[in-house]
């Protein structure tokens, strides 16, 4: 029987269908999900690889030692209530995830909020989206996304503003992709940086970090001055035009202004205002390059402005369209994940207040905004808050001053984390864990960045003592005296209550608004298809409807421009710091790699944190291609993998943000990041960081391999990759830790048979572990990097006892008569490498990736790699780019 559900990925919100069967589980991308019609990305395509219980928390524990459930239940609730009783309600704290689901969300804002009397409750949805609400409800008076996909499908237009959408959602990328080639949309990219998006669009403008503001207001004012505005939706449905447009012709007087300003050339200023003027259809994306700012909510306003100018809102192909980065980031915003939000889309104004605490039935209703995360984990460190409880993040690596982070919550009175996963660098800070249902075992709810909300079902029983969050928060609740309020026999309940709340005392007064949703049947719950609110009880108020006439959630009921001027990022390079990193996603990989790091297809392709270096800044800096780099900034270190390329700018780094303690033993790339924020939405300044950047030269380096997950001590450097059958680590080190055959057994075990040789005059050593003849573990180190060939060494590890040939291949560093590697992994859908890309290009004479998806499927799929194989196809001998280097080189 199939299963439907949804992705726990992105926030694009695909629906997936689930069998289980004899040979496990299979899972596909639903066909008739509207999010995605069956597509699915590299990260959805593997997620059956990421379920089986490696790694997981299966029972409670209290000061790292095994509990039962209800003991840890028991310590949780009367550490709550000691800390009340004794500190006041704004002594506790919640910090919550965009990977729960809108139920567990619901529960423990509830719980926060109306009966602990404290809105400290914020989300890591803080980090990727809050901008995007404060400029929403600066414009509209709520936070309401204006746009659904079937927007993307219909513009003639399509901007993408700090968005690397090719990577961080791609299935909607491939929507973007098809509309370009079925109806000829024209694509343009706003990004410092080169990236995969770039490759689709028809002009990329690689502006100067935090000038979004004035490239927008520069248009803003060009629309005017050539009478691109539609002036009778300015007059009848905004206000606040004249004060914006004078700010906007004083921030940007003239395209040469703004290509000064912004660091490019202005005929591609001009390209961008002429096309964006002439094509009534046009969206904006936008992503966490304009949210993840210190003016992230004036960039989202000066977006919002050009489409307000314009009209192009509330109409078919037209919008601002603001991605999120997770599956329920919306769904947090509804329930009030935010710590600036009651709940249902409500502020903390009297009426407000009121209604929840009379809707709740809760006398102690928080009657103020709560601490935003960078504030709230400043008052850990500063003591005011005494007890914390993180459920489902990982605050210790996704934080800017990811160091202060794990200070702060190893000082705190009481840390509560409630996970799927029992080692993280955050459940390492834990007083108390409670372990959580993952992905597949629990149901639920989400809202995906179009406002449609898709149920997420089980398939998977919660192994070991797990249970769902909801229920979880439910049972503290009730030992804290809640009985009443927390009496919830699952989700639906849950969901109900929920939908109540938005539809009480509405009458069409608040956007978000669930009503016809509130009296649904266990059954019809269960069997919900995806709806997209407002689903209001009363046809006559809908608030989509609304908008198409021009109504918003103001006052007034007219959407409003919000004058902004441009500001630089917080950040300034100095002597000291002079290089300006940006940080992101990479394809394969999702946030902490708590789940795409146990998966083998998605190690494939980066297996180590990296930084990418222009070539200009490398030969200053004496790096290249290949080396170590070590970053520093006031508030940490970090050691990547160096990558010289074009993609970025001078003066200017990119590395992604993945990497953790657990994978990487000097990979957070929070250490580096100033807690700065935006005034206005609290969201960090993720995106901009002063560093400074040197080589790091070991005296050794070392690849090992090996059966089973090990700890390795005591080297510089460690990055560990889980590859197919075995997991591998890259290793470099300051100083040799004492003989290397007694350091290799200690590590990998001294109950095998070991094999070895070693050149003590080149600095090399190579040695193996077997037992009953199959390779156990090996170990390569030399005075230069060493990788073994990952294919190969997937054939040995599966395979039986090892054949004396294969033996001396180990130990030379070859891996012997073992066929050669596919090479670096380009298609993860498919596990297709470089070598085996280049191999049929030349052979079969492939010139289009068409060709390539035909002859091996690479790119077929999620279509992420598509711009790594016309890279490719571009270096053969037989293109005509290959060919003019070929006789250059003659």
């Amino acid at each position: 029987m199939e299963i439907r559900t949804t992705c726990p990925y992105c926030g694009v919100g695909c629906g997936l269908t689930v069998a289980r069967g004899g040979t496990g589980v299979r899972i596909e991308g639903d066909p008739v999900h509207p999010a995605n019609f069956g597509r699915l990305c590299s990260k959805g395509a593997a997620l059956a690889e990421t379920l089986d219980l490696d790694g997981r928390l299966l029972q409670a524990e209290i000061g790292g030692r095994p509990s039962s459930f209800e003991t840890a239940l028991d310590t949780v609730a009367r550490g709550f209530t000691r800390t009340l009783a004794e500190h006041g309600p704004e002594a506790l704290a919640f910090y919550v995830s965009g990977q729960l689901l809108t139920e567990d969300y619901y529960v423990a804002n509830k719980l926060m909020k109306g009966f602990l009397g404290s809105a400290n409750i914020d989300t890591n949805s803080r980090l990727c989206m809050a901008s995007a609400v404060a400029g929403h409800k600066r414009a509209f008076g709520a936070d309401l996304v204006p746009c659904s996909y079937d927007d993307v499908d219909a513009a003639d237009l399509v901007v993408l503003v700090g968005s690397n959408t090719a990577w961080c959602h791609p299935v909607l990328f491939q929507r973007i992709v098809a509309a370009k080639a079925e109806r000829g949309a024209r694509v343009i990219v706003i990004d410092p940086r080169r990236t995969a998006t770039c490759d689709a669009a028809d002009l990329h403008l690689p502006i100067r970090p935090g000038t979004d503001v004035m490239l927008f207001n520069g248009l803003l004012a060009y629309l005017q001055a050539t009478g691109a505005m539609d002036a009778r939706f300015v007059a009848a449905h905004t206000e606040n035009a004249a004060a914006a447009l004078a700010a906007a012709r004083a921030d940007a007087p003239s395209i040469d202004a703004v290509a000064a300003g912004c660091g490019i050339p202005a005929g591609a200023v001009a390209e961008l205002y002429a096309s964006f003027a002439a094509t009534p259809r046009a969206v904006t994306l936008f992503s966490q390059g304009v949210n993840q700012s210190s003016s992230g909510t004036d960039k989202v306003n000066a977006i919002i402005n050009v489409h307000l100018a314009t009209g192009r809102i509330g109409r078919p192909g037209a919008g601002p369209f603001s991605l999120t980065g997770q599956p329920n980031a919306m769904g947090g915003r509804e329930v009030g994940g935010l710590a600036n939000q009651l709940a249902a889309h409500m502020d903390f104004t009297p009426e407000a207040t009121d209604r929840v605490r009379r809707f709740w039935n809760a006398p102690h209703v928080a009657t103020r905004p709560g601490l935003k995360a960078v504030e709230l984990f400043d008052a850990i460190d500063s003591g005011s808050i005494r007890a914390v409880w993180i459920m489902s993040t990982n605050p210790v690596v996704s934080m800017p001053d990811a160091d202060k982070v794990r200070r702060a919550l190893e000082r705190c009175d009481l840390v509560v984390v409630s996970d799927c996963v029992r080692r993280t660098d955050t459940t390492e800070c834990a007083d108390v864990l409670l372990p959580a249902a993952a992905w597949g075992e629990k149901s639920g709810t989400v809202t995906n960045s179009e406002r449609r909300i898709s149920r997420q079902r089980a398939f998977l029983p919660p192994p070991g003592a797990s249970r769902p969050d909801w229920w979880i928060v439910s049972r503290v609740a009730q030992r804290m005296g809640f009985t009443d309020a927390f009496a919830y026999r699952g989700p639906a309940d849950i969901f109900r209550e929920h939908a109540r709340l938005s539809a009480f005392e509405n009458g069409g007064t608040r956007d978000f608004d669930l009503g016809a949703l509130a009296t649904l049947s266990d059954l019809e719950y269960e069997t919900l298809d995806p709806v997209q609110w407002p689903v209001s009880a009363s046809p006559d108020l809908n608030a989509a409807a609304a908008l198409a006439a021009g109504t918003f959630c103001t006052p007034s009921g007219k959407a409003r421009f919000v004058a902004v001027t441009s500001r630089p990022p917080a950040a300034v390079a100095t002597a000291q710091y002079p290089l300006l990193l940006n940080t992101g996603r990479v394809r394969d990989h999702w946030h902490t790699l708590t789940r795409t790091g146990l998966s083998a297809k998605l190690s494939q392709r980066d297996t180590e944190p990296f930084v990418q270096v222009h070539p200009d800044d490398a030969a200053r800096l004496g790096i290249t291609d290949g080396d170590l780099g070590e970053l520093t900034a006031r508030t940490g270190r970090m050691l990547a993998r160096v990558q010289v390329t074009g993609d970025v700018r001078a003066g200017e780094l990119f590395a992604p943000m993945h990497w953790n303690a657990q994978f990487a033993s000097e990979g957070r790339v929070g250490t580096l990041i100033d807690a700065v924020t935006d005034s206005i939405s609290g969201q960090p300044e993720l995106k901009c960081a002063a560093v400074g950047l040197k080589r790091f030269a070991p005296c050794w380096h070392g690849f090992l391999a090996s059966r089973q997950r090990l700890e390795i001590a005591d080297v510089s450097y460690c990055v560990a990759a889980k590859a197919d059958g075995y997991w591998a680590y890259v290793l470099a080190g300051d100083a040799v830790p004492g003989t290397w055959r007694q350091w290799s057994r200690a590590i990998c075990g001294t109950d095998c048979d070991w094999i070895e040789v070693a050149d003590a005059a080149a600095g090399r050593y190579r040695g193996a572990a077997l037992r009953d003849g199959r390779l156990v573990a090996c170990v390569l180190i030399g005075s230069r990097p060493v990788m073994g060939a990952r294919d190969a060494l997937a054939e040995l590890f599966r395979g039986g006892a090892i054949p004396a040939s294969a033996r001396l291949g180990i130990l030379s560093g070859s891996l012997g008569s073992v066929d050669a590697d596919r090479g670096a992994i380009i298609c993860s859908c498919f596990s297709v490498g470089r070598a085996t890309l280049v191999e049929a290009i030349q052979s079969q004479r492939l010139t289009s990736t068409r060709e390539i998806g035909a002859a091996l499927r690479a790119g077929t799929s999620c279509g992420s790699c598509l711009s790594e194989l016309s890279a490719l196809l571009a270096e053969a001998p037989t293109s005509p780019s290959g060919l003019r280097r070929s006789l250059a080189a003659r």
